[in-house]
């Protein structure tokens, strides 16, 4: 197995990806059996497509638009608003799938239909992937991660991330071949020569505010025990949104580090949690997220700083790399989700991010994107889809990683 990143800040599309594309051949040595893409949305993702799979003809690819831009081991990529990122792997040896699908009336439906497809791709039919790599545009991930387990059962691992644009204006795109979509998934399912390894976690811990909530509409919360949402989030935050309480508006920047938390399980007698993140107060009091919460569901009020977000990447690594019991040295390569909402709030320091993965990694060739929604395995093995989360997928060695 072969591994190798590349990427580009040239303004042009079809100039960026055939950069990218030209640096991941001459890294590699060999054509990319896999490539993994991510890019900023002043490219156009047609673009990005057609000419990986020009360029690339016998390769599986999917990727999605990304916040801003992309990362790699060498660095952060967005200039002006241009970035664009790749991972290539090079393994005769596995086998890759890649199948996408709108969403149409039935996300549920959709997901388990492109899992079937991409199994297909891969030449693998009825044969278990190691992971699913899933990449899904914002608002149905939990119906699609339940889509998924249909077809597989509980057991297999799903990582991946929500499309994004810069604005939440619903720009973002996803691609793989012969598609690009505004509004669907992608799902790549993979069967390396190699092991994989991954972990799930965030950057965050509970404080003493909880509550229940006694009621929801979709992702907005109406609330909690009986009483307004947003005045209680508010005053477990001290105040932290009350400038918008008379009429409503957006919360999303001011919330990034005092996220909602639910237990999902424990080691031992300690809890973890999937994070929801509140975007917007409404002028009834409600406050709505971008995950699901359903009534009944006790919620408590966790807290981040600057420093954790930028650590906490390094060692969601570590964690990967432990759980397979392999050294950094061993590690071929990785595939790193980044929340957007944590990269935008330590985005003067994101540098240190790219130092804390390298650290953790010994500077393997890596991809990371910024999404509006992360899905992940957590250590129980449970598929969620959550906020302000970290996961990294690791391929590990015996590494070769091309050219430099």
């Amino acid at each position: 197995m072969k591994i190798a990143s590349a990427g580009s800040i040239k303004p042009d599309s079809r100039a960026a990806v055939r950069e990218a594309c030209d640096t991941l051949l001459h890294k590699l040595g060999t054509p990319p059996t896999m490539v993994f893409a991510h890019w900023s949305i002043a490219h156009s993702a047609q673009t990005v497509g057609e000419e990986i799979a020009r360029r690339f003809p016998d390769c599986r690819f999917h990727g999605a638009s990304s916040c801003r831009g992309a990362m790699t081991e060498e660095g952060i990529l967005f200039k002006d608003g241009h970035g664009l990122a790749l991972l290539g792997v090079a393994d005769p040896g596995g086998a890759y799938g890649v199948a996408s699908r709108g969403f149409a009336d039935n996300p549920r439906q959709s997901a388990a239909r492109a899992v079937l497809e991409a199994i297909a791709d891969a030449g693998r039919p009825g044969e278990m992937p190691d992971l699913v790599r899933l990449l899904s545009t914002p608002g149905r991930e939990s119906e699609v991660l339940a889509g998924i387990e249909d077809v597989l059962g509980p057991g297999i691992a799903i990582i991946g991330g929500s499309a994004a644009d810069n604005e939440v204006r619903g720009e973002w795109k996803i691609i793989s071949a012969g598609s690009c979509i505004g509004q669907g998934l992608s799902v790549g399912v993979l069967y390396p020569s190699t092991p994989v390894y991954f972990s799930f976690h965030n950057g965050y811990s509970p404080t003493d505010h909880r509550g229940t909530v006694t009621a929801t509409h979709g992702r907005t919360i109406t609330s909690i025990d009986h009483r307004p949402a947003a005045q209680v989030y508010n005053e477990w935050t001290k105040g932290l949104i009350g400038h918008v309480l008379p009429a409503g508006g957006p919360v999303l920047n001011a919330t990034t580090l005092n996220p909602l938390g639910r237990v999902v399980g424990h080691i031992g007698s300690v809890p973890y949690f999937n994070l929801a993140h509140p975007d917007r107060v409404s002028a009834d009091g409600s406050l709505s997220t971008f995950a699901d919460i359903n009534p009944g569901e006790e919620l408590v009020l966790m807290q981040g700083t600057v420093e954790t977000l930028i650590s906490r990447a390094g060692r969601v690594a570590q964690a990967a790399s432990q759980g397979g019991h392999i050294p950094p040295e061993q590690i071929s390569g990785a595939l790193v989700t980044y929340c957007a909402g944590c990269m935008l709030t330590v985005k003067e320091r994101i540098d240190e991010v790219v130092t804390s993965l390298n650290q953790a990694m010994a500077n393997r060739p890596f991809l990371g994107s910024f999404t509006f929604g992360e899905q992940g395995c957590f250590t129980g093995g449970e598929n969620r889809h959550g906020n302000l989360m970290i996961s990294v997928i690791i391929f590990s060695g015996p590494a070769d990683h091309g050219q430099r």
